[in-house]
C-alpha cells in the first residue's frame, strides 16, 4: 500500500518555491531593468518602422503618376490589412479562452493547496521515519501495525486525489505552452499588420497628393465645405448644399448622374461588369449600385451593435447601422462612388459621403481620419479612412460602447434605406454578439 512517487512527481515539480520578499534595492533594480527593456523595444520598433516606411515610400515613388497602379496597390494593401486584423482578432479570442482556462485550473489547484501540503508532508515524514525493526518491544510492533492499517485505508483515496492533481498540473502546463505559442503568433501578426498599415498610409498620402495636384482650388473648397457643415442641420441639407455649392462635389454629383445615363440601367451584361471590376483605372462604377444588392463588402471588421430601425436609446429609431471596431481599424469603400463630403460633421465625428450614382448615397461616420478628398472617385475596397481609439460622443451614448464605432447609412433619393440587404452574406470577421478586443 505504498504511495507511488511517480504519481507525486508532477506536484513536486510544479509547486512554486516559497515566495521571498525582495529587498528595496532588488525591487528598484528589477524596475530599472524592466524600463530599460521597454525602452529598447520602443527604440527597436521605431527603427524598424522608419526603415520600413522609407523602403515602402521608395517603392511607391515609382508609381506616383500612375493612378491605376496606386489604386490597385491601395486595394491590395487594404485587403492585407483586413486579413491581418481578422487574424489578430481570432488570436486575441483564443488567448482570452486560454487565459480563462488557466485561471480555472489555478483556482482549482488553489482550493486543494491544503491537500497538496498534506501529501508532501506525509512523504517527508515517511522518508525521515522509516518503519521500526520488528525485533523490538510489543508496543512498537502494535504502533507499526496500526500505522500500516491506517495507511492501508487512506493511501488509495490519497492516490486518487493525487492523480487528479497531477492531471490538472499537466493541463496547466499544456495551457501555458499554448499561450506562449499563441502569443508568438499574435506578435508576428501584429508586426505584419503594422507593416501593411505603413504601406496603406503611404499609398493614401500618394493618392491625396495626386488628387491635390489636379485640384488647385481644393484647399479653398475644403474650407467652404467646412463652413457649410457647420450651417447644415442634418445630412439632407448637407448633401444638397454640397452638391450644388461646392465645385468638386458638384462635379462628382454630375459625374454620377451622367454615368448612369450613359450606361443605362441594367444594360451592362455580367461579363462586362466583371471585366470592369478588374480595371483599377476605371472612373465610373463597374456595376450600377442598384444591382449590387447582396454583394457589397462591409467597410470594416467588427461587431454590429445597432441595426437599421432599432430603438436608438434616445426615443427615436436608428437610420443606419453601428459597428464596433478595433482601435486603428482600416475603413474601405463598400462600393464605387464619388466623394461629395469629407470632414467633421456635428457629433458624427469624421464623416464621409459617397455618391454611388442612381440617387444612392453611402454615409460613413465616426472615423478618426479620412484619407480621400472631395471630388475623388473611389473604388469598392479602396481605403478611405482609419478608426480612432474611442467612439464619437453620440455613438458612445447611443451604443454604450467604449470602442471605436463606425456608423453606416445608405440613402436613396434623400431617404434612409436599410443597409443590411446590400451586404454580402457571411461577411468575414463580423460578429453580432461579442466584443472586438481593442
Amino acid at each position: 500500500m505504498r504511495l507511488s512517487l511517480a504519481i507525486l512527481a508532477p506536484i513536486v515539480v510544479a509547486m512554486p518555491a516559497a515566495a521571498q520578499t525582495p529587498s528595496p534595492a532588488e525591487r528598484a533594480e528589477a524596475e530599472r531593468q524592466e524600463r530599460q527593456r521597454e525602452l529598447d523595444a520602443i527604440k527597436s520598433d521605431m527603427q524598424r518602422t522608419g526603415a520600413e516606411r522609407a523602403r515602402i515610400e521608395q517603392e511607391i515613388s515609382t508609381m506616383r503618376a500612375d493612378r491605376a497602379a496606386l489604386v490597385r496597390s491601395g486595394i491590395e494593401a487594404a485587403a492585407k490589412v483586413r486579413a491581418f486584423e481578422g487574424k489578430v482578432i481570432e488570436s486575441e479570442a483564443r488567448l482570452a479562452g486560454l487565459d480563462g482556462r488557466q485561471a480555472e485550473i489555478r483556482a482549482s489547484l488553489d482550493t486543494r493547496r491544503d491537500l497538496i501540503a498534506q501529501v508532501l508532508a506525509s512523504l517527508q515524514r515517511m522518508g525521515r521515519r522509516p518503519p521500526p525493526a520488528m525485533l523490538v518491544g510489543a508496543d512498537d510492533v502494535l504502533k507499526t501495525v496500526r500505522t500500516a492499517m491506517l495507511l492501508g485505508t487512506l493511501v488509495p483515496e490519497m492516490r486518487d486525489a493525487v492523480r487528479v492533481l497531477a492531471r490538472d498540473l499537466e493541463d496547466l502546463a499544456a495551457v501555458r505552452r499554448s499561450i506562449a505559442t499563441e502569443r508568438d503568433t499574435l506578435k508576428q501578426d501584429m508586426i505584419a499588420l503594422d507593416t501593411e498599415r505603413i504601406r496603406l498610409e503611404a499609398l493614401a498620402e500618394a493618392r491625396q497628393k495626386q488628387v491635390a495636384a489636379n485640384e488647385q482650388s481644393l484647399d479653398a473648397e475644403k474650407l467652404r465645405a467646412a463652413g457649410l457643415s457647420r450651417q447644415a442641420g442634418n445630412l439632407e441639407l448637407l448633401i444638397g448644399r454640397m452638391e450644388t455649392e461646392i465645385a468638386a462635389a458638384q462635379r462628382a454629383a454630375e459625374a454620377a448622374r451622367t454615368s448612369v445615363v450613359a450606361r443605362g440601367p441594367g444594360l451592362t451584361d455580367r461579363r462586362s461588369q466583371m471585366a470592369a471590376l478588374q480595371n483599377a483605372g476605371r472612373m465610373n462604377p463597374a456595376i450600377p449600385f442598384a444591382q449590387t444588392r447582396g454583394s457589397l463588402p462591409l467597410p470594416v471588421l467588427g461587431v454590429r451593435l445597432r441595426e437599421f430601425g432599432a430603438q436608438d436609446g434616445l426615443g427615436g429609431i436608428e437610420r443606419g447601422q453601428s459597428i464596433a471596431t478595433r482601435a486603428g481599424a482600416s475603413v474601405t469603400a463598400p462600393a464605387d462612388g464619388w466623394v461629395v463630403y469629407s470632414g467633421p460633421f456635428r457629433t458624427y465625428g469624421q464623416l464621409l459621403i459617397l455618391n454611388a450614382g442612381g440617387g444612392y448615397h453611402v454615409v460613413l461616420a465616426g472615423m478618426d481620419r479620412i484619407t480621400v478628398d472631395l471630388g475623388q472617385f473611389v473604388l469598392a475596397g479602396e481605403p478611405v479612412g482609419v478608426m480612432g481609439d474611442a467612439p464619437p460622443p453620440a455613438a458612445a451614448v447611443t451604443t454604450g460602447s467604449s470602442q471605436p464605432v463606425l456608423y453606416v447609412e445608405f440613402r436613396k433619393d434623400g431617404s434612409n434605406i436599410d443597409p443590411a440587404p446590400w451586404w454580402a452574406p457571411r461577411a468575414p470577421g463580423v460578429q453580432t454578439n461579442e466584443r472586438v478586443r481593442g
